[in-house]
């Protein structure tokens, strides 16, 4: 007759302790060693780039001997402040607009170029446009849930020829894992559901596939469960 007092659960053997450990080291070791990995490439691709442009006058090379990475990250950030300086002031908007206006007259090139600033301005202008909430919605069809991202509300044409009685409001549902690529989608104010999770945490959620839930207790750190 088993005793009710002892514990009969089996203890883990010297392998699975092993293992455990293992998996727990990898969850800790592979998100630093990628973010130093992708850091330092990034690193040493800008400075392949900018490097040859600096004049070997002001490369430190020439004076340490020694190839220090990521110098020319910061010859492009001082680069890139003194340009934005610039464009801020009188002459520099006047610059960019008759700069502009000879590249309207250049079919291929001006396609590039609006593309290219449209991209900008909308991943780095510093303005009021962005996402507002996270958001459930049902996509592609009844019953079938998506996570989006609730940007604003419609207008215009859109507003108008909708047949909605309510407020539409324009939703992104991004892709799995590239979350930069989705659908541009047009739901009643009704058939959205608003998340209490940033916006980060949703993103988390969208490019882990379903992998990384922000922790109820915690929302910004995922439960994660190796045994």
């Amino acid at each position: 007759m088993n005793d009710p007092l002892k514990d009969t659960t089996p203890r883990p053997g010297v392998f699975a302790r092993l293992r455990s450990s293992f998996l727990t080291g990898i969850v800790v070791i592979l998100p630093v060693g990628l973010t130093i990995w992708l850091l330092w490439t990034l690193a040493g691709w800008v400075d392949g780039v900018v490097l040859p442009l600096v004049p070997n006058t002001f490369n430190p090379e020439k004076y340490i001997g020694i190839n220090l990475r990521g110098v020319g990250i910061i010859f492009f950030l001082i680069f890139t402040i003194i340009v934005g300086w610039i464009a801020k002031g009188l002459i520099g908007r006047s610059l960019i607009r008759y700069a502009e206006t000879l590249v309207d007259r250049m079919p291929f090139v001006r396609s590039i170029y609006s593309g290219a600033k449209q991209i900008a301005e909308t991943v780095f202008a510093q303005s009021e446009r962005s996402f507002e909430k996270a958001c459930l919605v049902q996509y592609p069809r009844k019953g079938i849930w998506a996570v989006g991202f609730i940007s604003t509300e419609a207008k215009g044409e859109i507003a108008t020829r909708a047949e909605t009685g309510s407020r539409l409001l324009s939703i992104f549902v991004p892709t799995t894992p590239n979350p930069t690529s989705g659908f541009l989608l047009f739901f009643p104010e009704e058939d959205v559901i608003e998340l209490e999770m940033s916006l980060e945490e949703a993103a988390k959620l969208v490019i882990s596939a379903g992998l990384v839930y922000p922790n109820p207790k915690d929302p910004t750190k995922p439960a994660i469960d190796l045994r």
